[in-house]
């Protein structure tokens, strides 16, 4: 079993640093291949990506310090994860909780789409973030006293092309914000085991990444066959999970 708590690193460690897989090799990721936009300003200076907003009065750089270094906290943490999980294959991994800190939770906040659709609970992105901070260190307690329990999740329906209705369970906010957070330490352990071919709800990877590296496949090797599937209606059957929904109900995370 590993002890990830005790367990420490020399030297630096990067977010999302991987060595150079192959693209079908067991037990490593290919990075994504994806196609290069040039600039439509050809020999003009690029701008900036985002234009510097004016700071706040007061201790700003107080504020920007302290972000930034919760920031290279959760990323220091996920980092010993991802070392253990790349290097020990035959680990256990056992009392994940304790990584469910305040900063990874404010980091998984921050991921949120801001205009996303409110759950049952009625909260927005903006609303959530009026008294963050105290509303963080509540969902934190809650959590890590088990007192913690999911809402239920509002239905619903998106058009389809063809006419018919895609459900859509729509998360309450805070519940979004530990799914956020704990999919981030899982995705610390399980990418290290993700085949390099493997595109379907991994981060920064995408349907077009997968379609780019099928490209370069089929352009450097004969192939004889491409199969295309889609089983119909997938996700409607298995959003029901026996291990969440039918949990005891004094259950905790």
């Amino acid at each position: 079993m590993s002890d990830l708590g005790a367990d420490k690193r020399q030297g630096p460690c990067r977010e999302g640093e991987e060595p150079k897989p192959t693209m079908n090799g067991r037990g490593k990721s290919d990075p994504a291949i994806v196609a290069v936009k040039l600039a439509n300003t050809a020999g003009k200076p690029v701008a900036e990506p985002m234009e510097p907003r004016a700071g706040a009065k007061g201790n700003a750089d107080q504020q920007t310090t302290c972000r930034a270094q919760n920031r290279e906290s959760v990323s220091h943490a996920l980092e010993r994860i991802r070392e253990v999980a790349r290097h020990k294959k035959k680990e256990k991994f056992t009392s994940l909780l304790h990584h469910v800190t305040i900063d990874l939770l404010r980091a998984a906040f921050v991921k949120l789409k801001r205009d996303a659709a409110p759950g049952v609970d009625g909260m927005t992105w903006e609303a959530y973030e009026i008294d963050r901070e105290a509303r963080l260190r509540d969902l934190h307690s809650r959590v890590h006293s088990g007192r913690y329990r999911a809402l239920p999740s509002r239905r619903r329906f998106i058009p389809k092309a063809d006419g018919r209705q895609r459900p859509l369970a729509v998360a309450a906010l805070e519940d979004k914000i530990v799914q956020r957070a704990l999919t981030m330490v899982l995705n610390a352990i399980y990418e290290a085991d993700f085949l390099g071919f493997s595109y379907g709800f991994r981060p920064k990877r995408s349907q077009h990444d997968a379609l780019d590296a099928l490209v370069v496949g089929i352009s450097g090797k004969k192939v004889n066959y491409i199969l295309d599937a889609d089983i119909r209606s997938f996700l409607d059957p298995v959003s029901y999970c026996p291990l969440v929904h039918e949990a005891p109900s004094n259950s905790s995370l």
